[in-house]
């Protein structure tokens, strides 16, 4: 049996500067915020982040991480449009590629079954086409000579996902009630890291679980991180909610106000201080 069990800091280790990096979950949803922050104490940059995006994007963004940025949306849920996610983008930080929330799907789809593109009708008859002008169409070779969107692979150098549990050979679980799209992050990556609430042997996942909520599997993983609390403030349902009010400090509070308060340290640091903060 292989044993992918590593820190988040040691996931972050095998990354690097100008990789295409997506990251699972969705808004703020589940995202692998302990991942995401031991990616900010790591020195690395120029990334092209893949992302329904929430607090993940707009953390790298502020840090000055990011150099271009595929989304169909960078949202907290209860606060529509990340503000650290605006004003990076108000000031020109970095270059955008925004699609339909299914063309991000199926660009996903695409580069899982390793293809180039897909054809998709998401797109269509909107400013999609207009402010992406390197979307390309293709027309149907069948008798209805559809003419639809074709969505380019979106190809993952790393992506990284939290689930709420993980056996140490890779196998994933989510027990909330939606599996978002991680499971399609994994398999469009090279290498997948996943982070969860809890590590447990393979018998444990399908004890109290149906075999259906396996939603990643071992053979697209590359590490696993235990992370108890991993996706704060961001919700992991059903070990916890959104944490809202930490989440209005966060988008109330400069970032290099924020950055020095709660990102100074290590993960065991930042639990610490949020436990701490009033």
């Amino acid at each position: 049996m292989t044993d992918k069990t590593m820190t988040a800091d040691e996931a972050v280790s095998w990354l690097h500067s100008g990789m295409t990096l997506g990251i699972g979950g969705w808004g703020s949803r589940r995202k692998p915020m302990a991942l995401v922050r031991a990616l900010l104490r790591a020195e690395i940059t120029d990334l092209t982040v893949v992302s329904y995006g929430g607090p993940d994007v707009g953390m790298l963004a502020a840090a000055g991480r990011i150099r271009r940025l595929v989304t169909p949306f960078v949202t907290l849920d209860s606060i529509p449009l990340e503000p650290h996610y605006r004003a990076a983008r108000e000031r020109g930080a970095f270059e955008l590629m925004e699609i339909d929330e299914a063309m991000f799907m199926w660009g996903l789809h695409a580069a899982a079954n390793r293809l180039p593109f897909l054809p998709v009708r998401a797109g269509t008859g909107s400013d999609v086409m207009r402010v992406n002008p390197g979307l390309r169409t293709v027309t149907s070779p069948y008798d209805d000579g559809e003419t639809l969107v074709a969505m380019p692979a979106l190809r993952l150098d790393a992506a990284l996902v939290h689930v709420n549990r993980a056996d140490r050979r890779g196998n994933g679980q989510y027990l909330g009630p939606d599996p978002y799209f991680d499971d399609l992050f994994c398999e469009a990556a090279q290498t997948a890291y996943v982070s969860c609430e809890r590590i447990v042997d393979t018998a444990e996942l399908t004890k109290e679980a149906a075999p259906q909520t396996l939603l990643i599997k071992r053979h697209t993983v590359t590490g696993v991180v235990e992370a108890p609390n991993g996706a704060h403030f961001t919700s992991c349902a059903p070990e916890y909610g959104r944490d809202e009010a930490f989440q209005k400090r966060y988008a109330t509070t400069p970032w290099a106000q924020f950055a020095a308060r709660f990102l100074g340290g290590d993960e065991q640091a930042y639990q610490s201080a949020i436990r701490e903060a009033p």
